[in-house]
C-alpha cells in the first residue's frame, strides 16, 4: 500500500467515524477530508473541482430546488398531496398512504425532485396527523430510492451505469429491464420499512419543536366567493385537526355558530374564528380560498405575495395605546395591518378593528418586510421580528406551476431530455412566471446538501486517482476464486459499502470497471455484474451522506447517523439477498 493509498483511505476512514461519533457537520467534515487529500496531492484541484463541482447531476439537485420552491409559493402540489395522503388514524396508514404514491413517481422521475417537493408538504402533513416526522421523512426518502430501482430512469446512477454499458460495448438496459429485479427490491423494502420502522426509527424532535412558540392568538378568517370551500364540511375541508389551533366558532350573517361540528358546511362570507399559535395562523394563509377577515389587508401597499407577516410587541410609549386599532388608524399610520392580537393568553373576543390596545400586547402583522427593518429600533415596539416562510401562496399561479412540472416530467420520460435541461427549462418558467421570485429562489436552494454531494464526488475522483478503489476491490474480490456468484456478491458488496460512504455516482464509477473485468476473466456474461453494480449502488440507505435524498431528510427529520446504520443497515442487507436471488435467474452467469 502506497501514500496516496494510505491517506486516501484513512480520510474516508476519519469521515465515517467523525460523522458516526459526532454531530459535526457533514459537509464540513468531507470538505475538510477532500482539503487533505488535495494538500497532500492525491488528487488534483482541477480534477476535483471537475468531478465534484462541476457534476451534472450536482448541477441538477440546485435547479431542482427552484422548481420545488415553485411548486411550493403557488401551493400547485398542496390539493394533490392531500388527495393522496388523506387523513390516515395511524401511523403505518400514514406511511402506507405516503410511500406507494412516492414509489410510483419515483420511477418515472428522478426521485430528487420528489423528495424536494413532497417534504415541504410533509412537514404540515405530520403536524396534522400528530406523528413526529422522523416517522415519515426516512420512509419518503427510503420510498423514493426503491421506486428508482424499477426503471432505467427512476435515478440518475442508473443512467450513468447504463451508460458505460454501453461504452464497454455491452448492450444497454431497456426502459423496464432493471425492473425485473428492482420491483421485487422495492415491495419487500416498503414491507420492511411498514414492519420495522415503529422499533427502529427514533421519534425525534427538531429544533423548531423543541423552541416552538408557546402564544396563541385569535385570528379571523374569510371564506372568499368562489372558495373550493364552499359546500364542504369542516371535516372534509381540513379544518378539524389543525396543529396547534382549533376553529372556536363560525359568524354566518351576523349569527354566532359556536362548538362548532364535523359536519357543518361551509358557506360563502362566513367568519371563521381560530385559536392557535402563530405557526397555525401561518398554515392558515397558506389555505386556497380563505384570506384574513380584516379587509385592512388588501388596502396595503404591495402585493400579497410581497409581504410576510410580523410580530411586533406594544410599547407604553406606543401612540396607539388605548384606542382601538380602527381608531388608531394602524394600517395609514403603519402600512401594515393586523391579522391577531394576543395578550396574556387571553382569549379576545370581537371583531379585529375594536380591540383596544395595551402595553405588552403581541400583534400579529401582514406587512412588506421593511416593517421590520424601520420599526425594529422604535418607540412605538419593544419587539419586532419576521415570522419565517410565512409569505401567503400564490394560489392563482397554481395551474401555471402544475403545468410547468408535468411539461418538465414529460420531457423527461418521453422527449428524452436529460434531467439537467429539463429541470432548467423548468426553473426558468417558474422564474419568467412569477412562480418564483429570484430573492426566492436562492433562499431555496440547500448550499450544504450541494457541498456535500460536490465533496462526496470529490472523495470520489481521490479514490479512484490513487488507485485505493481498486486496491480494496481488487483486495476483497480475491476471496472469491472462481466460482462466478460468489464473486457477484462480493462485487455487489463492495458497491452496497462504497455507494454509503462515497455516493452513489462515485461507488457505480469506480466498481463498474472491476466489475466487468470480473466477469469478463471468468468468462461470464457482465450484463449481470453491470445490473448488480447499478442496484447496488442505487440502494443506499445506511448512511445520510450516501444518496442526495437521504441527507435531505437528515436536518428537518432531527435524525443522527446512527438511526440510518440501525434502521437502513438491515435495508440494504436485505436488498442484497433479493439482487442475489434474482440476477443470476434472469441474466444466467
Amino acid at each position: 500500500m502506497n501514500f496516496p493509498i494510505g491517506l486516501t483511505l484513512s480520510m474516508v476512514l476519519v469521515a465515517v467515524v467523525t460523522l458516526m461519533a459526532t454531530r459535526a457537520s457533514t459537509d464540513l467534515v468531507l470538505l475538510g477530508c477532500l482539503t487533505v487529500l488535495l494538500i497532500g496531492g492525491v488528487v488534483s484541484p482541477d480534477a476535483a473541482l471537475k468531478e465534484g463541482f462541476g457534476n451534472e447531476g450536482l448541477i441538477t439537485v440546485g435547479v431542482l430546488f427552484v422548481v420545488a420552491e415553485g411548486l411550493q409559493q403557488t401551493g400547485a402540489v398542496t390539493l394533490v398531496a392531500q388527495y393522496l395522503l388523506g387523513r390516515p388514524k395511524s401511523r403505518a396508514a400514514a406511511q402506507t398512504r405516503l410511500m406507494i404514491p412516492t414509489a410510483a413517481v419515483s420511477a418515472f422521475l428522478n426521485n430528487t425532485p420528489v423528495v424536494a417537493v413532497l417534504m415541504p408538504i410533509l412537514d404540515d402533513w405530520a403536524r396534522k396527523c400528530r406523528l413526529p416526522p422522523s416517522q415519515l421523512l426516512i420512509p419518503l426518502s427510503y420510498a423514493a430510492v426503491l421506486g428508482g430501482l424499477c426503471t432505467l430512469i427512476g435515478t440518475s446512477t442508473t443512467l450513468v451505469v447504463n451508460g458505460m454499458m454501453k461504452d464497454a460495448d455491452i448492450e444497454g438496459l431497456s426502459m423496464f429491464e432493471i425492473g425485473k429485479v428492482g420491483i421485487w427490491c422495492c415491495g419487500l423494502g416498503l414491507v420492511y420499512i411498514l414492519l420495522l420502522s415503529k422499533p427502529l426509527l427514533p421519534n425525534r424532535r427538531t429544533a423548531l419543536d423543541a423552541l416552538s412558540d408557546p402564544r396563541e392568538y385569535t385570528v379571523e378568517m374569510l371564506v372568499e366567493s368562489g372558495s373550493p370551500l364552499i359546500g364542504k364540511t369542516i371535516e372534509r375541508a381540513g379544518l378539524r385537526h389543525l396543529p396547534g389551533t382549533f376553529l372556536m366558532e363560525i359568524e354566518r350573517e351576523g349569527h354566532i355558530l359556536a362548538a362548532v361540528g364535523p359536519n357543518e358546511r361551509l358557506q360563502a362570507g362566513d367568519r371563521l374564528v381560530f385559536v392557535g399559535v402563530v405557526e397555525s395562523v401561518v398554515d392558515l394563509q397558506k389555505i386556497s380560498g380563505l384570506t384574513p377577515a380584516t379587509d385592512q389587508v388588501f388596502k396595503l401597499d404591495s402585493p400579497r405575495a410581497e409581504r410576510c407577516l410580523i410580530e411586533a410587541v406594544v410599547s407604553n410609549t406606543c401612540p396607539i395605546v388605548n384606542l382601538t386599532i380602527r381608531e388608531a388608524r394602524f394600517r395609514t399610520r403603519y402600512n401594515a395591518a393586523v391579522i391577531a392580537v394576543s395578550r396574556n393568553g387571553q382569549r379576545l373576543r370581537g371583531k379585529i378593528g375594536d380591540i383596544v390596545l395595551v402595553p405588552g400586547d403581541t400583534l400579529l402583522l401582514e406587512a412588506h418586510p421593511s416593517f421590520a427593518d424601520m420599526q425594529r429600533n422604535s418607540r412605538d415596539f419593544f419587539l419586532v421580528s419576521r415570522v419565517e416562510d410565512s409569505t401567503p401562496l400564490r394560489h392563482e399561479r397554481a395551474w401555471i406551476a402544475q403545468g410547468i412540472l408535468l411539461i418538465m416530467v414529460g420531457l423527461v420520460t418521453f422527449g428524452g431530455w436529460s434531467m439537467l435541461n429539463a429541470s432548467l427549462l423548468a426553473a426558468g418558467a417558474m422564474l419568467g412566471t412569477r412562480c418564483v421570485r429570484g430573492t426566492e429562489a436562492r433562499r431555496s436552494i440547500e448550499w450544504s446538501v450541494l457541498l456535500t454531494i460536490a465533496a462526496g464526488l470529490g472523495i470520489g475522483e481521490a479514490m479512484k486517482s490513487s488507485g485505493a478503489a481498486d486496491y480494496v476491490a481488487t483486495s476483497l474480490i480475491a476471496f472469491a476464486g472462481d466460482d462466478a456468484l460468489w464473486a457477484l456478491a462480493i462485487i455487489y458488496g463492495v458497491t452496497m459499502v462504497f455507494t454509503n460512504l462515497i455516493t452513489a455516482k462515485a461507488a457505480a464509477v469506480l466498481i463498474f470497471p472491476v466489475a466487468v473485468g470480473t466477469a469478463n476473466a471468468l468468462g461470464v456474461d457482465p450484463r449481470a455484474f453491470a445490473i448488480a453494480v447499478a442496484i447496488a449502488a442505487a440502494a443506499s440507505f445506511a448512511t445520510p451522506i450516501g444518496y442526495q435524498t437521504n441527507l435531505m431528510v437528515y436536518g428537518p427529520g432531527g435524525y443522527r447517523y446512527s438511526d440510518y446504520v440501525r434502521f437502513g443497515g438491515p435495508l440494504s442487507l436485505l436488498i442484497w439477498a433479493v439482487s442475489m436471488w434474482l440476477i443470476p435467474t434472469y441474466w444466467p452467469l
